[in-house]
């Protein structure tokens, strides 16, 4: 599978997965430079909890069924975030994408340097809506 063809899928898992739990801060590929040919997923959201491993089977379950094995066997870890976390915020300023792709190469992300990573979904904070009278 190319990385094409598995960013394309990541990107309908993202979406399939918006529509059935809510939007995500954060839907992002990233492959570490001592990680090579494989993917870090990264995602927060506020529907996430703080029940990490529960979100993490989550997305296995859902990439097993949706993606297959090979999509799965891809990634090296999926990495549930706090998307009040400061670098997710700024991240999410910095890059703004939901639904789509942006690529980045050669970065430094959440104190790990990455080589290549797709952003599929980063939404800055939402702002607070206007008080009516």
């Amino acid at each position: 599978m190319t990385t094409s063809e598995l960013v394309d899928k990541f990107s309908e898992l993202e979406s399939h997965i918006a529509e059935e739990k809510g939007p995500f801060v954060l839907f992002a590929l990233f492959m570490r430079e001592d990680a090579p040919g494989r993917w870090d997923l990264m995602v927060a959201a506020p529907w996430a909890g703080d029940d990490r491993r529960s979100v993490v089977d989550y997305f296995v379950s859902k990439i097993k069924s949706r993606l297959g094995a090979e999509s799965l066997i891809s990634l090296s870890r999926i990495i549930v975030i706090d998307p009040q976390n400061a670098a997710v915020q700024a991240l999410s300023r910095a890059i703004q994408v939901e639904h789509g792709r942006v690529e980045v190469r050669d970065s430094d992300f959440f104190g790990q340097s990455v080589k290549h990573a797709y952003f599929i979904t980063s939404q800055g904070p939402q702002a607070p809506a206007a008080a009516t009278p």
